[in-house]
């Protein structure tokens, strides 16, 4: 399969669950199961998520108005981010309710809790990760003595290059030192650095992976779908602080609502898709992208309500052999079954949680 297949089959399942329409009221079975759960709407909740293609559901929400629109009289407030473990502090303080974030993330907070912080309820995106490196360097043999750049320490990319460079027989450390040099870095720095040689490559997202190749004359040496079955490989979730879950279970489905309308959006609406996504990033960092470089990010990236439950505990592994995570279970870390209910309530099949939370 190949992934311009797997990105079409995964917007047209997306497009299949929404086609009915998930402007702002769910199913009243889904509607009847979280009354019955308890709870009240939150008064506000606020939303972080990252300036990034990969966060495409995130940006249309709320370009959009998908989720204002869902969310009735709760007030929505919003957070933008640079990386992950940076919103996971937020998360965990309170500071945010509900975040579009990776994995390995997710992960952390989840075993460093005791399973107690925060649920996985969606995916988001899958794909749009790559190493993209400069002339010169052509395999892996060539990135002996190399500095490579990451998003942040034990974000989703920078587990993702250690395990990779592991692989390869490289050692690393989480202080720069190793065979490789890995200097976590914030993604419009990494540019930077990379256009004026201080750095050889990194391991990023979308669209800093088309910015350096577009914009700097990068090349890709890994695409991390060349290293996943059929290419599927979840990049962004969305993880709530399992207090505000708990507590407001009816906000959470509302966000859902906005959520699968966003997906079913971008499945619908391709062609404009990119205008809609730029004109967010422009409010959010005061720069659009250049056409050559979103056109090229979104060839790479799907947008899935499902979050590839059945990847996590190979990114558990990752985690471990990069050092930069602890050891333990993620047993409950799922919890999709506010995403199944809509799903359901609306004809479409329910996604899975892998045996690792409710359903």
């Amino acid at each position: 399969m190949t992934r311009s297949t797997v990105r079409l089959s995964a917007l047209v399942a997306v497009a299949g669950a929404v086609a009915m329409g998930f402007g702002g009221c769910a199913g009243a079975d889904a509607s009847a199961d979280v009354a019955a759960a308890g709870g009240a709407p939150a008064d506000e909740v606020t939303l972080g998520y990252f300036a990034n293609v990969t966060h495409a559901p995130a940006l249309v929400g709320l370009e959009e108005g998908f989720f204002a629109d869902a969310l009735g009289g709760t007030e929505l407030s919003t957070e933008v981010f640079n990386a992950g473990p940076a919103a996971i502090e937020a998360l965990t303080a309170g500071a945010i309710d509900v975040a579009y974030i990776g994995p390995n993330p997710s992960i952390n907070t989840f075993i460093q809790s005791g399973g107690q912080s925060a649920r996985i309820v969606a995916g988001a995106a899958v794909g749009g990760a790559a190493l993209v490196v400069r002339d010169g360097i052509d395999s892996p043999a060539d990135l002996e003595g190399a500095t490579l750049a990451t998003p942040q320490l034990g974000n989703t990319q920078d587990v993702a290059l250690r395990a990779w460079l592991a692989d390869e027989g490289y050692e690393t450390d989480t202080s720069g030192g190793g065979d490789v040099a890995i200097t976590p870095t914030e993604n419009a720095q990494t540019l930077t650095l990379f256009q004026q040689g201080e750095i050889d490559g990194a391991w990023l997202p979308e669209p800093w992976v088309s910015r350096l190749v577009v914009d700097a004359g990068a090349h890709v040496l890994v695409d991390e779908a060349d290293l996943w079955e059929d290419g599927a490989f979840p990049t962004t979730v969305l993880l709530v602080n399992a207090d505000f879950l708990a507590a407001h279970p009816q906000t959470v489905e509302a966000l859902l609502e906005g959520h699968l309308a966003a997906l079913g959006w971008l499945a619908e609406h391709p062609d404009e898709a990119a205008g809609v996504i730029n004109a967010k990033l422009e409010a959010d960092t005061g720069k659009g992208l250049e056409p050559a470089v979103i056109d090229r990010a979104l060839e790479h990236v799907a947008f899935d309500a499902d979050p590839h439950a059945e990847t996590f505990e190979t990114l558990v592994a990752n985690g471990l052999e990069a050092g930069t995570q602890k050891d333990g279970s993620i047993d409950g870390l799922f919890d999709l079954s506010l995403l199944n209910g809509l799903l359901e309530a609306d004809g479409a099949e329910p996604v899975s949680a892998g045996g690792l939370g409710s359903e």
